[in-house]
């Protein structure tokens, strides 16, 4: 099982792979959004902000998410892991039900440039 340091370092290179794209990838990227990534496994959520083609995390809080975020994703750690790693496809993921991503319709179709 994936630590929270790990899933916060998952985090942080998903981060900085999103900094590095160009095109329509980027323009989905831009996005200023809330955004939470609740590990179910750990039962912490991750919440902060997508901006400026960045993640940034400004809380990590104990259960789910407090506020309704724009963007919300839920997962289990081994799975927040493997996704950044390249070992685990969003879509794949995404239609088994081990990733739950939730968003407006409009985010929702920009976001998928980006998965």
């Amino acid at each position: 099982m994936a630590t929270i340091e790990e899933c916060r370092a998952a985090l942080g290179k998903l981060s900085d792979n999103m900094q590095g794209v160009e095109g329509d990838v980027r323009a989905a990227a831009a996005l200023d959004r809330s955004v939470s990534c609740h590990i179910t496994d750990l039962d912490v959520t991750f919440a902060g902000r997508l901006t400026g083609g960045r993640i940034e995390v400004e809380e990590t809080l104990p259960g789910p998410p407090r506020d309704k975020a724009r963007i919300r994703l839920a997962m289990a750690g081994d799975d927040l892991v493997a996704l950044v790693g390249g070992d685990l496809n969003f879509a794949t993921a995404w239609g088994s039900g081990r990733v739950k991503l939730e968003a407006s319709l409009l985010d929702l179709f920009r976001l998928r440039k980006l998965l």
